[in-house]
């Protein structure tokens, strides 16, 4: 059964920000970008607020000023990342980011892994997912964790996705998005199809959850022989 997170809105709301890193080495923006709302989607998930830290390539927390200016500047909320390495592949920086951001009362929905991780998440659980990590930073030339077959590169579309999703709920044919949008049907035609859009928008494009990810995590640790 996939479990619903509704979040308390109104004076106290939590600002729920998607958080989205491009690297050549790893997922591009939109891969990123096309689970976070298809999990946002299945988990009636609300995003307040999108991030995409462009500038942070190979560089180390303490030059990437714009990410950490942004967190310092809002306490309890909630961030719907990817993946670990998108926090940072660098293992010091990522733990300080990970202390920061639950010392702030930030939880983390990490969405391949399919765990949620806050300050009162199991010790393991948060061991786990750094280890994880660690793993894939020392495997070689990155080749298990490269970019993955079929990502897409980026298109004049991209900045309309949130819109098209919008439509796509709403159940508005593609004549007439393209109306509202003033761009060419067919064009947007194939954009809608080869992004997998539909599915995005009804949360079909995430693989079933497992019951004990929790578990499958902590047990990824490796152990020096």
């Amino acid at each position: 059964m996939t479990m619903k997170i509704r979040i308390k809105r109104g004076l106290s709301a939590i600002m729920i920000i998607a958080y989205i890193r491009p690297d050549k080495h790893f997922d591009a923006a939109f891969d990123q970008l096309q689970m976070i709302n298809s999990y946002a989607v299945a988990k009636e998930i609300t995003i307040d607020d999108e991030f995409v830290d462009q500038i942070s390539q190979n560089r180390r927390l303490s030059e990437r000023t714009h990410v950490t200016e942004y967190f310092q500047k809002r306490t309890s909320g909630t961030l719907l990342v990817y993946d670990v390495w998108v926090l940072s592949t660098d293992m010091e920086d990522l733990i300080q980011m990970l202390s920061c951001l639950f010392k702030n009362d930030f939880s983390i929905h990490f969405i391949k892994q399919s765990v949620v991780v806050s300050k009162l998440s199991s010790v393991m659980l948060v061991l786990g997912l750094i280890d994880q990590l660690r793993q894939q930073m020392q495997d070689g030339s990155k080749k298990v964790i490269g970019r993955p077959k079929g990502s897409k590169s980026s298109s004049k579309f991209d900045i309309y996705i949130n819109d098209l999703i919008l439509y796509i709920k709403e159940n508005r044919s593609v004549s007439e998005m393209a109306r509202l949008l003033g761009v060419s049907r067919s064009s947007l035609k194939d954009y809608i199809e080869s992004r997998e859009l539909k599915q995005v928008a009804f949360g079909s494009l995430l693989p079933q959850e497992p019951i004990d990810a929790e578990e499958q995590v902590i047990n990824t640790i490796s152990c020096p022989e």
